[in-house]
This record gives structure tokens, sequence and C-alpha cells, in this order.
């Protein structure tokens, strides 16, 4: 079902009626702005994971980490 959702004429429809409500020439800074908070939200999510208040245990799939990248990668695998 979810896959029929994304067939060539369900994405040109999506296009076109956000090219209706927006306009062509506020796209472009909309999809900029977007991608801005996209990626202020990412920087922040990652901000938030990497602090770890002192005498805590990091903890990732059930396995206790460190903190540094290395070991976290390894425990998620």
């Amino acid at each position: 079902m979810i896959r029929d959702l994304f067939t060539p004429t369900h994405l040109l429809i999506v296009v076109l009626v956000a090219i209706v409500l927006f306009g062509a020439k506020r796209l472009p800074d909309t999809a900029r702005s977007l991608g801005k908070s996209l990626r202020i939200l990412k920087a922040e999510t990652k901000a938030l994971r990497d602090e770890t208040p002192a005498g805590e245990q990091r903890t990732v799939a059930g396995q206790v980490v460190d903190g540094t990248p290395a070991q976290e990668a390894r425990a998620t695998r």
C-alpha cells in the first residue's frame, strides 16, 4: 500500500499542488528554509545524544557504551 503512494503519477500531483499552493517563485526559498531547519534539528539531536550527565552510563541497544564514537558504532551493529 505504501509503495503505491510513490508512483510517478502521485509524485507529479504532489509537485503540482505544491506549485499551486506556494507559487513557483517561493518554492526554492521554501526548500532552502526546510533544509536549514532539518540541519538545525539534526545538530540539536546530535548534541542531545552527546550530552551524558557525569556518573551516568549510556546504553545503545542494551549495551553500555563509554560515549566514544568508535564504541557507539560497534554497539549499534
